[in-house]
């Protein structure tokens, strides 16, 4: 793919890239009969691969990845240095270098994603995310910050029903136990997907209305795909409706609401009455 281009939201975009490429070879060489090992196998190339790069092209920059030792621990005194770097540096990227390890050993399977995410200090957002992309490598596209998509159009279920029918992102294996409720009280219909990046890349691009998880992520998880939905003008924060918040010292961010701007104030309402 050549040399990365240097404006960050356009390299996001061709590492997510280069990333899904690696995945969709090993996919093709591995086959699907050992799935364990396909998913060590695709976490790691990936991993390595993004990791590679970053040293190479940004190497000023600190990375929290999903895949790096002691990611999951919140910051403390025993901690490695790496996450020291983290929390004081201006400028972080935030990586989930396989998000769907389940549908990515699934033949057949699109509903996976590779996230790469910017963090700066000095965003105006507070958020703080300035540049983003999403990897959707079998769908054989790339959702990123540099060239965003436009704001989608309602979905053709919406519209037939004057708005009252809503299409709801929901987990294939961990949905909220209070999602089917919420549905209910606002006419939705779920739609299970795989990956909390494939999930918002949906509502991204239309498929469906909005994403709500509550569940227990991270923040490698939505990263990215909030970069990219933000730039879209969707509308993106936790359950409660207060702002996502990004590099923080435990990286722990376990509930989103990712929706349509006019749904914001009505799914806002109804988790307020089911999420307690």
């Amino acid at each position: 793919m050549g040399s990365p281009p240097m404006i960050d939201g356009a390299f996001a975009r061709w590492l997510a890239a280069r990333a899904g490429q690696a995945l969709l070879g090993l996919r093709a060489e591995m086959g699907f009969a050992d799935p364990g090992a396909l998913k060590s196998a695709g976490d790691k190339v990936s991993h390595d691969l993004i990791r590679t790069e970053l040293a190479k092209w940004r190497p000023g920059d600190a990375v929290l990845s999903e895949e790096d030792e002691g990611s999951r621990l919140a910051w403390a005194a025993e901690v490695t240095a790496g996450a020291v770097t983290r929390l004081t540096a201006d400028r972080v990227w935030i990586v989930d270098p396989l998000d769907g390890t389940r549908e990515f050993a699934e033949e057949g399977r699109t509903d996976w994603a590779v996230h790469v995410a910017l963090w700066a200090r000095t965003a105006p957002s507070p958020h703080g995310l300035v540049a983003g992309a999403v990897g959707l490598p079998a769908q054989h596209r790339v959702l990123a910050t540099d060239y965003p998509p436009a704001y989608p159009p309602m979905t053709v279920e919406a519209a037939t029903a004057g708005g009252r029918i809503i299409r709801l992102a929901a987990s294939r294996s961990r949905p909220p136990v209070f999602l089917t409720d919420l549905a209910e009280d606002v006419g939705a219909h779920l739609v299970p997907m795989g990956s909390a990046g494939a999930k918002i890349a949906a509502v991204v691009t239309g498929e469906v209305d909005a994403y709500i998880h509550a569940g227990g992520q991270y923040e490698w998880d939505s990263a990215a795909p909030v970069a990219v939905a933000s730039a879209t003008g969707l509308h993106a924060s936790r359950i409660d409706g207060s702002a996502l918040k990004y590099n923080e010292a435990d990286p722990r961010l376990p509930d989103l609401l990712v929706c349509r701007r006019d749904l914001a104030p009505r799914l806002l309402a109804a988790l307020q009455r089911h999420s307690g």
